[in-house]
C-alpha cells in the first residue's frame, strides 16, 4: 500500500491573520474555497459543517498546511497546546535564516517561546506561538552535511 502525507490541517480563529503569517514566512496561497454539505458533514464528523479553508504550500512544494476557519458549527476555543502535552502540537519550518523569519514573525506579535537555541551546532532553533496559538518550530541548519 503507498501513502503520501498530503498536508497538516489546522483550525484558525482568523484565516486571512494566518494566511499573511504564513505567506510572509515564505509559505504560497494554492487555493482558497468554503466547504459545506453532505458531503463534508459526513467527511469530518460534524453535522453542518461549514467552513472557510486555504492550502498553503512551501516554495518547493514538498509541505502543505490546509487551514479552516469555521463557520458553522462555532469555533471552540481551547487553551493553547503545551510542547509536552499528548497530541499533535507544532508544525515545523526549516528556514536558511532564523533572525529574518523572528523579524517577519514579530511584525504579526509572535515571538519565542523562550529564546533560540542551538542544537549541536547542527541547528539553530526556536519555538513561537503563532495566529491562534500554533506551535510553530523554526530551524536553521548551521553545517551542510
Amino acid at each position: 500500500m503507498a501513502i503520501k502525507l498530503e498536508n497538516v490541517g489546522i483550525a484558525v480563529r482568523d484565516l486571512e491573520a494566518t494566511i499573511a503569517f504564513f505567506t510572509d514566512l515564505g509559505l504560497e496561497v494554492v487555493g482558497r474555497d468554503t466547504i459545506s454539505g453532505d458531503w463534508a458533514d459526513m467527511a469530518v464528523g460534524l453535522d453542518g459543517n461549514h467552513a472557510k479553508i486555504a492550502v498553503l504550500t512551501t516554495p518547493d512544494g514538498a509541505g502543505q498546511l490546509e487551514l479552516f476557519e469555521y463557520l458553522h458549527p462555532d469555533a471552540i476555543e481551547t487553551e493553547p497546546t503545551l510542547p509536552n502535552e499528548i497530541g499533535m502540537h507544532r508544525v515545523a519550518f526549516s528556514v536558511d535564516d532564523i533572525d529574518a523569519a523572528l523579524e517577519v514573525a514579530a511584525r504579526h506579535g509572535c515571538y519565542p517561546l523562550r529564546g533560540v537555541a542551538t542544537y549541536r551546532d547542527v541547528y539553530k532553533l526556536t519555538y513561537l506561538r503563532g495566529p491562534s496559538g500554533i506551535l510553530v518550530m523554526l530551524a536553521q541548519e548551521l553545517t551542510k552535511h
